[in-house]
This record gives structure tokens, sequence and C-alpha cells, in this order.
């Protein structure tokens, strides 16, 4: 796997503790896998100082393997991945959250099946085969069952798995969704996949764990699932 790079995208906002585990799990599962890779840190910002701890970070694993590339303040998911891909050097790029939720250990397996079915993009799901979410109460599970429904019956994106964030990409494929994307937030990672879908990518699927974060809170507000309602509108409009 020596002959293809892969660059993993980690956005970060308040993530200091966070933040070494996760690097440590990539490494460890990137190297076992003997997977050419790097780590690109984007973090916005951060008030806790996790920023300082990315660069003791990079002096343990080497300027090759963790890169920083910081940004002054909280500036939406989707500019922080154009800013990632700047600045990566992979052949494919991966996407996931630093918090924990998304586990490393898919990462071989995501690449395995995207050389199997040479896909253009690889997605993990929660919701197919031994995928499943585990740390959420009930009311969190079924707000995320009720929006992931509703987007498969209205948008219909060939996807088991349409809110999910932990996916594969090639290079790409990655800049052209993006470039077409309108929305912000959670609901982006949904866009991208049925921008997918209209622009006949194919997409393969991977059953992985999500565990909701050990540290820190969660993102998810009232806000959050005000502008998920909307957009899923928008987008059933428009697509």
């Amino acid at each position: 796997m020596a002959g293809e790079k892969y660059s993993i995208l980690l956005p970060t906002y308040n993530e200091r503790e966070n933040l070494p585990i996760i690097i440590w799990l990539i490494v460890k599962y990137m190297q076992e896998a003997k997977i050419n890779y790097e780590v690109i840190v984007i973090d916005d910002g951060s008030p806790d100082g996790t920023l300082e701890v990315a660069k003791e970070l990079q002096k343990i694993y080497g300027e090759d393997r963790i890169l920083l590339r910081p940004r002054a303040a909280k500036l939406g998911l989707g500019t922080a991945y154009i800013h990632g891909i700047e600045h990566a050097t992979g052949d494919y790029i991966i996407i996931m959250d630093a918090d924990l939720s998304h586990h490393p250990k898919f990462i071989p397996q995501f690449v395995e099946l995207q050389k199997k079915g040479d896909f253009d993009i690889v997605s993990g799901t929660r919701y197919k085969g031994s995928g499943g979410v585990y740390g959420w109460d009930f009311k969190r599970k079924l707000i995320s069952r009720g929006a992931n429904f509703l987007s498969q019956l209205l948008l219909r994106p060939n996807a088991s798995d349409l809110t999910g964030s932990f996916r594969l990409y090639r290079k790409e494929v990655l800049k052209e969704l993006i470039s077409r994307c309108t929305s912000k937030g959670y609901v982006f990672q949904m866009e991208m996949i049925v921008r997918a879908r209209q622009l006949n990518y194919s997409i393969g699927e991977v059953p992985i764990s999500f565990v909701d974060r050990v540290y820190g809170q969660s993102k998810l507000g009232g806000s959050e699932i005000i502008q998920f309602a909307k957009n899923l509108l928008y987008l059933f409009a428009t697509t």
C-alpha cells in the first residue's frame, strides 16, 4: 500500500484531551496496515490549548506525519476541509472527527474496500451490518434515526448513513463535491453524499461503531437541528 498516500484531515476545536489519543491510534493502525499517510490538524483557534498539544505531538511523530495548518477562528467545516486539501499531498482524503467518536481501526477497512471496488467514496455507516451507536441516550438516537430516515425518504442518496462524517474520498472527487456544496455545519456531510449521487460517483460502505465523545461537550444543539430541517427541505427541492 506504500504506492498511494492518504491524507487524514482532523478539524479541531477544543480537543486537547482527545487529540493525543486519536493521533496515537491513527499512527498505530496506519503503521500496522503499512499505509502511507499524513495527518493534517486544522485547529480553529481553540482557546483550550489544542494547538499547543498538536505542536508537542508533531515533535513526537515528526513533521512529515503530523502537519499543523491552524486558522485564526471557527470558520466552518467545509472551509476547514478546503484548507486541509490545499496542504494535502495524498491521493486520497480521509475525513473524521477528532473527538474519538470515529475509531481509526476502521481506516484500513476503508482503504481495502476502496481498492477492491475502485470506489470514489467509502463512507462509514452506523446503520448497516455490524454498525452501531454507543453512548447516546434515547433522545439523541431518536433524533439521529429520524434525521437519517427523512433524508433517505426525501433524497434517495444510495447510502445508508447520510449524516455520518467518517469517509474516504478520492482527492479530486472531494474537491468537486465541496465546490458544489452550499450547506454549512452538520448538513454539509449530508449534501456531500447527495451531490455525489447527482454526479454518479460510486460509494462503498463500511459498518462502523460510533462512540459518543469521551472528553468535552457535544456540539449538537437546537439550532443545528433547525438548520438540518431547513437544509433537508432545500436539498429536496434542488436535487
